[in-house]
């Protein structure tokens, strides 16, 4: 087992908007950074319902962890933060159509706001033997 951090990028999602990476391998535990609605083909916001922008975050992830060899059955942990408590529901039920079987441990928070105003963003901790 490599003792180095592995840097994981992917055009299959969107470019970093700052100073960090798509996601960092460290042994059999993937960190994926919080995704958000972007789209990965023209870096522009996805504009839409809270259940479009959460499908395409969703989608995000998925490309990140499959291009380190990942999958949605792989995630130990997931962080949902959104901007109106209120969507809960609808992100909850997006959510549920990508972790259908052993879901995740979770937490959802509001927050007072996140980058370009989208309604929600999620990071993922995924891990393999």
């Amino acid at each position: 087992m490599s003792t180095r951090k592995e840097i994981i990028n992917t055009t299959g999602a969107p470019a970093p908007i700052g100073p960090y990476n798509q996601a960092i391998k460290a042994g059999n535990t993937l960190y994926v950074s919080g995704q958000i609605a972007l789209s990965p083909e023209t870096g522009a916001l996805v504009q839409g319902t809270v259940e479009e922008e959460t499908r395409q975050v969703l989608k995000n992830l998925e490309a990140v962890l499959a291009a380190a060899a990942y999958s949605f059955a792989d995630v130990v942990k997931t962080t949902i933060f959104l901007r109106d408590m209120g969507d809960f529901g609808a992100v909850n039920a997006v959510y549920a159509e990508y972790f259908t079987e052993q879901a995740p441990a979770r937490e959802t928070v509001a927050v007072a706001g996140l980058p370009k105003n989208v309604n929600v963003e999620i990071s993922v901790i995924a891990w393999r033997a």
